[in-house]
């Protein structure tokens, strides 16, 4: 039986976008390995922003750095952060 936790940020995510985000992976794991999807336990886990750190700094001020860094190369979105739009 898989077992998937997901872990993200406490920034609102809603029961719909968790919904979602429960049948995305539950489809994928039936799609790719086969597993039945009654099969399939999903665990989502919200993290408060204090309780988050990237590059050795709490999750806010990581954004922070990065804002005030010049856009070029770099790590991709922090934890929890949506890219794109």
């Amino acid at each position: 039986m898989p077992v998937v936790q997901v872990q993200i940020t406490r920034e609102g995510a809603t029961r719909e976008q968790k919904a979602a985000v429960i049948r995305g992976i539950t489809r994928v794991l039936e799609e790719v390995l086969h597993k039945p999807p009654a099969w399939t336990h999903v665990v989502i886990q919200e993290i408060d922003l204090d309780n988050w750190g990237v590059a050795g700094l709490p999750t806010l001020e990581y954004r922070q750095s990065l804002e005030a860094t010049p856009p070029g190369p770099g790590p991709g979105p922090s934890p929890g952060q949506v890219q794109g739009g």
